[in-house]
């Protein structure tokens, strides 16, 4: 069972809806009882980091998530703002994150852009694919993927960073440590692209 994360700031219905066109076994929960018996975690996520750390806060769901990712081991894919709160802190608040993986969450850095790039970043991008994953297995070289967005990960360990894309500048739109999976883009809403990804991410054991 893939347990899709509940805490008033995601894409929901549209992640479970490919999920259910791939034929994989998943549910919308917040209840800790459910997620105690996840196979799979995905925490999907759209607005403001401290908006979305204070929800998982108030949901008690915190304590469970770490017991379940970093003690059992189970995978997690983040989704947008579900891989930004991964990380230490964000830019855009004042709360501390997650703290799963050595990195920060950062505004764009609008002094580096040429006259053509605006804040957020909307739009398809191609990305490119920065080391071998289960996550990217198959996937086109062409792979194009739907972004929305205004700030990104900034990344301590580049072993963690899986894919990258550029706007701009090159930035990581997607991570792998262990059985931590997290990406920048919203496959949910990434047609065929995204379809493969989520279900390479159903079919990890």
């Amino acid at each position: 069972m893939i347990t899709i994360i509940d805490y008033g700031a995601g894409n929901l219905a549209s992640i479970r809806n490919m999920l259910r066109s791939l034929n994989a076994e998943c549910e919308i929960s917040s209840d800790p009882k459910k997620i105690s018996r996840a196979q799979k975690l995905i925490l999907p996520g759209v607005g403001a980091f401290d908006h979305g750390m204070h929800s998982l806060r108030e949901l008690g769901l915190i304590d469970i998530l770490s017991q379940k990712v970093l003690v059992e081991k189970t995978p997690i894919l983040g989704i947008c703002l579900g891989v930004q709160l991964f990380t230490k802190r964000s830019d855009e608040g004042t709360l501390t994150g997650l703290g799963w993986i050595d990195a920060e969450t950062v505004q764009f850095d609008k002094a580096a852009f040429t006259v053509n790039e605006r804040v957020p970043h909307m739009g398809w991008r191609n990305v490119e694919l920065n080391q071998p994953s289960r996550l990217a297995e198959d996937l086109p070289t062409d792979s194009r993927f739907y972004f929305v967005h205004s700030y990104h990960l900034r990344c301590h360990s580049p072993s963690d960073v899986l894919f990258s894309a550029s706007y701009g500048y090159s930035f990581p739109s997607g991570i792998e440590k262990e059985n931590i999976y997290g990406v920048q883009f919203h496959p949910e809403k990434s047609h065929r692209f995204g379809k493969k990804l989520l279900a390479n991410y159903a079919a990890l054991n």
